[in-house]
């Protein structure tokens, strides 16, 4: 008999190649993960993966009860999404996913509001770039996908998702105090040549933003620190070790030693949040109002 946990289990590993990876998503631990599949696979009585590399990867039998296993996944959630609609129920888990800078500066006000108005909803947090989590979104592995898109480097999203703009925002040249453009009214991008930088990682919509900007005014962005936190990117700029681009909702936690600058041309980002057009329910809907709410609340700091 073969059970729907384990069809479920099977059908995120078979969604990720990675044992690792599947855990993360349904929130239960690895060897949880590689249990049920070994169960599984001695119900069907085939081999339905075997290792590659670091990985896995399925076998032919795994190839055809993944393909009934995705269909059941997604027919279950199309049902729990037209009971929720039915009874406009704001409960149960919300998986939101999302760049680090907006989580931290937006999120936590909006899910300590809506638990407390909602004391059945049960949110879930997880970081990272939308090259990532996207494809979870499209997976059904995420309700919702805090991003960002850069006006020009604007951010390409498969059909099948929408988006619902929170902000608009320009982003300012970090510098540590004592730089010699510290003190400067604004500064030309094309001046930028010969600094070292912090940013996103590579591959970050943030990163390639940065790259493809410098490049349009002629510099090569060395980019030698590259890490995910705006916060911890700042604490660089202070040290004296790189110069990074900061959009406005993370610079009021800057250490007092960094000094920004604005850029000519003008340089913004949107903020969004991105959904599944067949799979918003009232607890997604919810979490979308609250966090416009949020976005467009008067700034409390300069």
């Amino acid at each position: 008999m073969i059970t729907w946990e384990r069809l479920r289990v099977f059908a995120a590993v078979a969604r990720f190649g990675s044992v690792s990876e599947a855990a993360a998503a349904l929130h239960i631990t690895g060897p949880a993960v590689s249990q049920h599949v070994r169960k599984l696979e001695k119900e069907v009585q085939c081999q339905l993966v075997e290792r590659d590399g670091r990985g896995i990867r399925l076998t032919s039998a795994g190839h055809i009860l993944a393909g009934s296993a995705h269909t059941m996944v997604s027919t279950l959630a199309d049902a729990e999404r037209d009971l929720a609609n039915l009874h406009g129920l704001v409960a149960g888990p919300l998986r939101i996913g999302g760049v680090a800078s907006v989580l931290r500066t937006l999120v936590p006000d909006v899910l300590h509001r809506l638990i407390e108005r909602h004391p059945r909803l049960e949110p879930s947090l997880r970081d990272g770039e939308a090259v990532d989590m996207i494809p979870m979104l499209q997976a059904r592995q995420l309700d919702a996908v805090v991003t960002e898109s850069w006006d020009h480097h604007p951010a390409h999203l498969p059909p099948g998702v929408r988006t619902t703009l929170l902000m608009h925002e320009d982003a300012q040249l970090a510098v540590p105090e004592g730089h010699p453009l510290a003190g400067r009214e604004f500064v030309a991008l094309d001046e930028l040549h010969g600094e070292l930088w912090t940013s996103c990682p590579a591959g970050s919509d943030a990163h390639e933003a940065l790259r493809q900007l410098l490049r349009a005014h002629e510099v090569e962005a060395e980019v030698r620190y590259c890490v995910s936190d705006y916060a911890t990117q700042l604490h660089l700029v202070a040290a004296g070790l790189a110069v990074t681009l900061v959009p406005r909702v993370v610079r009021a936690s800057a250490p007092g030693s960094v000094r920004f600058v604005p850029c000519r041309p003008t340089v913004s980002r949107s903020v969004l949040v991105a959904t599944g057009t067949e799979t918003e329910t009232p607890r997604v809907r919810a979490f979308l109002a609250e966090m416009s709410r949020v976005a467009n609340l008067p700034e409390q700091h300069p």
